[in-house]
């Protein structure tokens, strides 16, 4: 294919575009490793040994995923529902509790921070999709097992707090702002929320995964990146592609 002389200003740009293009791609592959690692440590985390709460609660590093027991009480009649939430395709909630970490005399006087748990997903009901009403939860003092892990990420927060508007319980949400609840609850939050561990006893399904981006999409942006430098080159090459009317007439040619 015959070329015409580019102008130094469309090379440049081309090749400011492309390589644009090619570090949004490469950039995008190195996040999907990123999360491959993240999955591979919170895979890992269930088989890790069990250690007290105490021992981490606040000095936890952003890529741990500590595995811990912790004794003490639920908030009674406190749970709050996480909407729109989807597992092996049916549409459900995911509902969380506060709990009251405790030793002792702490437990009978209701002292200290709160620690939102992770009870598990429960699918809704028939065409009308209704939920189904939540087991109650345990009373007295108990010992509870989970992963300590950020709050899931709340997205678009449409709406703002819905919180504050209800007055009955269990509240409804579509994210979990845990700044929002401590507020709610007017007790001092954990900056973590405890994933309870499987348990068949249970009606929740607790099959947790980390609130991030799957390995998947970020190849898939990284692939649409690297198409965009790719089609920046062949815009390039058809526009300065010499025509059979400009080989007929030389002298139009720039």
């Amino acid at each position: 294919m015959n070329v015409r002389r580019p102008s130094v200003f469309a090379v440049l740009l081309t090749l400011a575009g492309m390589a644009a293009f090619v570090r949004l791609g490469v950039w995008q592959l190195h996040r999907a490793s990123e999360k491959e690692q993240l999955l591979a440590r919170f895979a890992a985390a269930t088989a890790q040994p069990v250690h007290d709460f105490a021992s981490v609660a606040d000095g936890v590093g952003a890529t741990a995923f500590p595995h811990l027991s912790v004794h003490g009480r639920y908030l009674a009649e406190r749970e709050y529902v996480l909407d729109d939430q989807t597992r092996h395709g049916r549409p459900g909630v995911v509902v969380y509790a506060p709990f009251l970490p405790c030793r002792g005399e702490s437990c009978t006087a209701g002292i200290g921070r709160v620690l939102l748990l992770g009870l598990g997903f429960v699918a809704r009901n028939g065409v009308a999709r209704q939920l189904p009403p939540l087991p109650p939860l345990p009373r007295g003092e108990i010992d509870v097992r989970g992963l300590y892990m950020p709050p899931p990420g709340s997205g678009l927060r449409l709406g703002g707090n819905a919180l504050a508007r209800q007055t009955e319980w269990p509240k409804t949400t579509t994210f979990i702002d845990l700044a929002a609840i401590d507020h709610d609850l007017g007790r001092r939050l954990y900056p973590r929320v405890l994933l309870l561990d499987p348990d068949p006893a249970t009606p929740y399904l607790r099959s947790w995964t980390p609130a991030a981006m799957p390995p998947a999409r970020h190849r898939a942006y990284a692939f649409q990146w690297f198409a965009f430098a790719v089609a920046a080159l062949a815009i390039f090459l058809v526009l300065h592609r010499v025509r059979e009317d400009d080989k007929e007439n030389p002298d139009d040619a720039t």
